[in-house]
C-alpha cells in the first residue's frame, strides 16, 4: 500500500482543500489564512509540498485533492491500529472504549458493521 500518511498541519491544510474543492488558488491561500492563521508563503509552499507528493493539484490556478480524505483516514487508521496494537482491533477496541459504555444505538452499528466486514 502507498504511504498515505500526513503530518498533521498537513492533513489540516488537505481538509481546507477537500471542504472546499475544487477551488481557486487564491481562495485557498484566504482560508487558510481563516482556518489555520497561515501566510500566503505558507499556504503556496504546502501547496506545491502536497502536489509533489500527489495528494493535490494545482491546475490553471484551480485546486483540487487527487486523494479521497476516507483513503487517507483509512490508512492512517490501519497504520495506527498496526504499530500500537500488533495489529489487533479488538485489542484497540477495548482500550478505545475503557471503560466508557455504548448506547443501544452505538453498540448495533457496531455488531452491523463487524457482520458487514466479516469473513465467510
Amino acid at each position: 500500500m502507498e504511504n498515505l500518511k500526513l503530518c498533521e498541519s498537513d492533513y489540516r491544510f488537505m481538509s481546507v482543500i477537500w471542504d472546499n474543492e475544487p477551488l481557486p488558488s487564491g481562495k485557498l491561500v484566504e482560508l487558510c489564512n481563516k482556518i489555520l492563521g497561515w501566510k500566503k508563503p505558507t499556504t503556496y509552499t504546502t501547496l506545491k509540498k502536497m502536489c509533489e507528493k500527489g495528494f493535490a493539484q494545482n491546475k490553471e490556478t484551480i485546486v483540487s485533492a487527487l486523494i479521497p480524505r476516507e483513503k487517507v483516514q483509512t490508512f492512517a487508521s490501519e497504520h495506527f491500529v498496526e504499530h500500537t496494537f500488533e495489529g489487533s482491533l479488538p485489542k484497540f477496541l477495548v482500550s478505545f472504549l475503557g471503560g466508557k459504555t455504548l448506547t443501544e444505538e452505538e453498540a448495533n452499528e457496531l455488531k452491523r458493521l463487524i457482520d458487514e466486514h466479516k469473513e465467510d
